[in-house]
């Protein structure tokens, strides 16, 4: 079927450039220690994940428990939830899980150190566990001396693993100054480098340092402290990192039938409902840096004259990739022009 057939709005992904930006990555890290452990959080689909292990990727990473217990049952063996997970009813749920695949978690707490320990012990399975390092503004520890002192905790405990730390500097990924971008990642991988050295003078492995984002990677060299990269957004960009000037190119988009064409506007039928707006605006591939006006259900196009004619269609690039494949059922997938296969968003709304 002709891309152009379908109702819209449609989410769209164009599989040579999806195929590209996953070359492009495999080229960026290539001649270093770094893997892949993509992040889930963006692409929410099964099949995408199966494909970025089958490029090299050594697993995925999710920010929820629900994206966990959705890539699991979908056969993926090797899991991040790069959070922390405190709920006694979530604890059980990943003690279970760490008996269905090698599942890593993050800590940065003691109590949490030990319900983590109490539950696995109980379901007779091994967790992973990465210590959180507060490179950004959320969770985390702030010294080498409070990272040694989990990490001794977690070696405590038989049924629980040791594997590094996660330092995800999230306030980073969408730097638009590039020099700013770049002094703020080295000072990390300076800063991380003498918490991995205290913690390993004092008797522990860190066999792990997980992070590092779409914006950020290009700034991993050979000599890097960091061992995985979760990047999520490479695969399928959007306006914001599109500012940062990135070797990775646009490969999801909304797909819009026009409404209305007046004198001064064009209007289309996708509008905030179908297309993620929380960083920065939405953006049509023909109509390049034209500012849009987005209602709940309609986009509108400032135009004096158009040659557009009702029910012609347009592509919109998102404003943020990752929100806008939680909007939709649906991925189509598109090679010159036509569907070659629709996969389900599984992991969509999955936020607990």
């Amino acid at each position: 079927m002709l891309t152009e057939k379908l109702e819209t709005p449609a989410l769209i992904l164009d599989l040579d450039i999806f195929e590209e930006n996953l070359a492009i990555m495999k080229e960026t890290i290539a001649g270093t220690n770094l893997k892949m452990r993509p992040h889930y959080k963006t692409t929410k689909c099964p099949w995408i994940a199966h494909r970025q292990i089958e490029d090299g990727a050594k697993g995925i990473t999710c920010a929820k428990l629900g994206e966990a217990e959705d890539l699991i049952s979908a056969g993926i063996e090797d899991v991040l939830i790069a959070n922390e997970i405190v709920e006694q009813s979530k604890i059980d749920r990943v003690a279970y899980l760490a008996g269905c695949c090698r599942l890593s978690i993050c800590v940065d707490d003691v109590d949490n150190i030990h319900a983590l320990e109490e539950a696995a012990a109980n379901y007779g399975t091994v967790i992973h566990c990465l210590v959180e390092y507060r490179v950004g503004n959320r969770c985390g520890v702030y010294t080498p001396e409070e990272a040694y002192e989990l990490a001794k905790e977690v070696e405590k405990c038989p049924h629980l693993t040791f594997d590094g730390l996660q330092a995800y500097a999230g306030h980073l990924s969408h730097e638009v100054d590039y020099e700013v971008r770049r002094t703020e990642s080295d000072k990390y991988e300076k800063m991380l480098k003498g918490v991995k050295t205290y913690i390993e003078e004092r008797g522990i492995k860190v066999r792990e340092i997980s992070g590092t984002s779409t914006g950020t990677v290009e700034f991993r060299g050979k000599d890097t402290v960091f061992t995985e990269i979760q990047a999520g957004s490479y695969v399928f960009m959007d306006t914001a990192y599109g500012a940062l000037g990135l070797k990775f190119k646009n490969s999801l988009f909304v797909l819009t039938t026009v409404l209305s064409v007046q004198d001064k506007q064009v209007v289309t039928d996708a509008g905030r409902k179908s297309i993620g707006l929380d960083q920065t605006p939405a953006a049509f591939v023909d109509f390049e840096g034209v500012p849009i006006k987005t209602t709940e259900e309609h986009s509108q196009i400032p135009v004096e004259k158009s040659e557009l004619k009702l029910g012609d269609k347009l592509l919109m690039l998102p404003g943020h990739c990752c929100t806008t494949i939680n909007i939709h059922d649906d991925l189509y997938l598109v090679r010159n022009g036509r569907v070659v296969d629709r996969i389900p968003i599984s992991g969509r709304g999955k936020s607990c």
